[in-house]
């Protein structure tokens, strides 16, 4: 496959714009990912996501080797920062851009974008100091192919300037904030407002949308009643009083899909997970998790100069940090497709894509079906 827009060392500000452009007319809702942690109790650490979108991002999963050189893009029309990678990574991209949305690397550090709208407020680039700029949306791959752990990211990030371009009603598509976990067990959010750069611990690992990460720390407070234990029966002038079936512990749990809510959610689904044994075992607890944040399409609508826009969970990740194992699945296809990055050749020189894009298929089982005797 093709890859749209790239050249030798970056990727071209006319082909990010052009696909920005094209995300903008597809897609005005697009806020509804979700991001998770759990760990095993061999040690193994798993982190999770969904990206929605108002349509297909034409994704696929691009494998960017060792030694690939990239450059910063700017708004000044001076050349921002040039880096080279040293390590490996693989994701999925968006729109056949050599930029990746979430990422696993070859030392166990994940990285992922999630929208940020009219919360984010990068900081400010000028000639003078465009050698050392990035956009947001190179934040991901910057990290990724330059830092092994969350604490190097995090010092690689007081090291430059993120910032914009000007797309004018655009501009909120590159409104962004960032989960970065690493196979060491740090999680963190990074966020950029009014120009500055916060760095939250995430013990709890979960991750959505505006507002900012601590605010949605602090209206944790608002469900702090809920439990996984059903509601013990009640007595009331002599009558008993009892919950009418299951899930009396969790009633009060915000159901909707605005990100406060979603941010209840997966904290009480990830902190009442019965502990697994292994990493695969987490995988498949995860995908089972982030299926209740599955947004099928036509739940949410938007409206975008009086086109009716829909968005929908385009694919669902998970890394395994410790094993170096990157999962997905599609909205397309729900069949659960694993990358072992210790297959992966990080000294090759181009950058290779696997395809995301195959449809949904059954098994057919008909002919397996075998005598069976009912117990007496």
């Amino acid at each position: 496959m093709k890859i749209r827009g790239f050249s030798t060392a970056s990727t071209g500000m006319f082909a990010i714009v052009k696909a920005l452009c094209v995300i903008g007319i597809l897609a005005s809702t697009a806020t509804a990912c979700t991001g998770i942690r759990l760990v095993a109790r061999n040690g193994s650490i798993i982190y999770a996501r969904t990206l929605e979108f108002g349509e297909g991002m034409e994704s696929n999963m691009l494998i960017v080797p060792r030694g690939r050189e990239f450059v910063g893009e700017t708004a000044v029309n001076t050349p921002g920062l040039r880096w080279t990678t040293k390590y490996g990574f693989v994701g999925p991209n968006a729109l056949g851009l050599p930029s990746v949305c979430d990422g696993l690397n070859d030392k166990g550090l994940a990285v992922g974008n999630f929208l940020f709208p009219g919360t984010a407020g990068y900081q400010k680039i000028e000639k003078q100091n465009a050698d050392r700029a990035i956009t947001s949306i190179q934040v991901a791959v910057y990290l990724l192919g330059t830092c092994a752990t969350v604490d190097e990211a995090v010092n690689a990030l007081h090291g430059v300037r993120v910032g914009t371009v000007d797309m004018g009603s655009l501009n909120s598509l590159l409104d962004l904030h960032f989960a970065v976990n690493d196979a060491e067990g740090h999680s963190a959010v990074i966020e950029y407002v009014d120009g500055k750069m916060y760095v939250y611990d995430n013990p709890l690992g979960v991750i959505t949308n505006s507002p900012t990460f601590d605010w949605h720390l602090t209206n944790l407070r608002n469900y702090i009643h809920l439990s996984p234990n059903n509601a013990a029966p009640v007595v009331m002038s002599g009558e008993k009083f009892t919950g009418f079936g299951q899930g009396t512990g969790m009633l009060g749990l915000p159901g909707d899909f605005t990100p406060p809510s979603r941010f209840v959610r997966a904290v009480a689904f990830t902190q009442t997970a019965p502990p697994t044994d292994t990493a695969q075992q987490c995988v498949w607890q995860a995908f089972h998790i982030l299926n209740q944040f599955d947004l099928p399409l036509g739940a949410i609508r938007g409206n975008d100069n009086g086109k009716t826009i829909a968005d929908y969970t385009n694919w669902t990740t998970a890394a395994d940090m410790k094993h170096l194992r990157y999962y997905f699945n599609t909205y397309q296809n729900r069949r659960l497709k694993m990358i072992d990055l210790s297959k992966i050749d990080w000294n090759a020189k181009d950058f290779r894509i696997i395809s995301m894009q195959e449809p949904e298929t059954a098994q057919d089982v008909s002919d397996t079906a075998k005598q069976w005797t009912p117990k007496d």
